[in-house]
């Protein structure tokens, strides 16, 4: 056998070999694709959302969509899928930092162990040192009374941003991240109060005076409280941008520095959510110490319609803080959908975060995602393409995993009970 002869042999077996990679590379595509419902429900309509997914980086896009099933006696399992989720890669979470704060608030109601003092109890908030504000009073309660259950329906039902800083203020800026992180919610840090641009970091470490009192019985006061230094996360591009509007309408030619913005991972608050929803299915640890009151109020006010709410009634159509399905904009969403979800909007950013219960067809599913529409990066000038790109990716996308969900397989059919008899009056 010549050298021509051996060098042509083995150049015959280097290809077969190279062929056989590529076959193989290939079925694992395949088969992976297979095996994410989502990513192959976004590369089959991969047209419907414009150019989102050819340019990942630029949207800075992160999906979870998690399947729940039941077994025979209806307790649920949970098989998640993602999209481009790094927990690394800063986005700034907007409002659903209240979503959190809710669940401390309540939690640090309870181990109070004060007799007497609820969620239902009026609260007073003083102001210390300099920004701080008093709140004594809200027009839109019943009562003419701030509480902590009036505040977290402000919350959900239409985002109100002076609520989660009433809370943020109750808590305090180092129990609210000690609480989350030693459950295991490592990925967040909540260090300041949202639309007060007179707080710089070291003020927003300072939270204010607060009394719970009924007539006039003072039954808890906590005076001024100064945390210590916020925890800090190492985060992936966390100074963004080519520019940002300052606080007097000026356009600084510089990037937008986030690194004392807060953060909440979309794997945290995904977790959360089914901490909330299924403290059951999570240990022990994870779970906050909550009443079955406490789960009343969330699961009522998180799903709501804010035409449903009294004391206010708020003129906002159903869909006003519902991007999965219903695009942000619904105006009657039908009776036997319920979402159980906490949205957020700002800098460009949108991000929502559901839990999804079809109370004819018996089903239901998780799904969290977030977005970055912001072409021209300059930050805080209003300049954003939440109508024309963000709003449709998430009610396009929300409808595909609906779709989808309506057509699996289940062994058992889920025993919606425990939504299904939520009082919304």
């Amino acid at each position: 056998m010549n050298g021509c002869q051996i060098t042509s042999e083995l150049q015959i077996v280097l290809q077969m070999k190279r062929c056989s990679l590529i076959l193989s590379l290939l079925f694992f595509t395949v088969f992976s694709f297979a095996q994410n419902p989502l990513q192959d429900l976004l590369i089959k309509n991969k047209q419907a959302f414009g150019d989102i997914l050819d340019r990942p980086a630029h949207y800075e896009t992160q999906i979870i969509y998690t399947q729940i099933d039941r077994d025979s006696v209806n307790v649920p399992s949970f098989t998640s899928f993602e999209y481009g989720v790094n927990t690394d890669q800063y986005f700034y979470p907007a409002s659903t930092v209240k979503f959190p704060t809710a669940l401390v608030a309540l939690e640090k109601l309870n181990q109070l162990k004060v007799i007497g003092l609820d969620e239902n109890t009026p609260m007073r908030t003083d102001a210390g040192s300099p920004p701080q504000t008093k709140a004594f009073t809200d027009a839109t309660s019943e009562n003419v009374l701030p509480s902590i259950a009036h505040y977290i329906k402000k919350i959900f039902l239409v985002s109100d941003n002076d609520a989660y800083n009433r809370l943020y203020e109750f808590v305090g800026q180092e129990q609210l991240n000690k609480s989350l992180r030693d459950k295991g919610f490592t990925d967040t840090r909540l260090i300041h109060r949202l639309s007060e641009p007179g707080y710089d970091s070291l003020s927003n470490q300072y939270t204010n005076p607060v009394t719970f009192y009924t007539g006039n019985k003072i039954l808890y006061h906590q005076g001024e409280v100064q945390s210590k230094a916020p925890p800090s996360l190492k985060l992936e591009n966390e100074i963004k941008g080519k520019g940002y509007e300052n606080n007097v309408g000026k356009i600084i030619a510089e990037p937008f520095d986030f690194r004392n913005k807060n953060y909440c991972s979309l794997r945290d608050l995904h977790a959360l959510l089914q901490t909330t929803l299924f403290p059951e299915s999570v240990p022990i640890n994870q779970r906050f110490d909550l009443t079955e009151s406490d789960y009343q109020i969330l699961y009522q006010y998180m799903s709501q319609h804010p035409r449903e709410g009294q004391y206010p009634y708020f003129d906002q159509p159903d869909g006003y803080v519902k991007f999965f399905l219903f695009g942000g904009n619904e105006e009657k969403i039908p009776d036997h959908i319920r979402i159980f979800n906490k949205v957020g909007d700002a800098y460009g950013y949108l991000t929502d975060v559901a839990y999804v219960i079809d109370l004819k067809n018996n089903i239901e599913f998780m799904i969290a995602a977030t977005i970055h529409v912001n072409d021209n990066r300059i930050y805080n000038d209003g300049v954003y393409e939440y109508e024309t790109k963000g709003f449709p990716f998430f009610k396009k996308i929300g409808q595909l995993v609906y779709e989808y969900e309506l057509g699996r397989e289940r062994e058992y059919p889920a025993n919606l009970n425990r939504f299904r008899n939520i009082d919304y009056k």
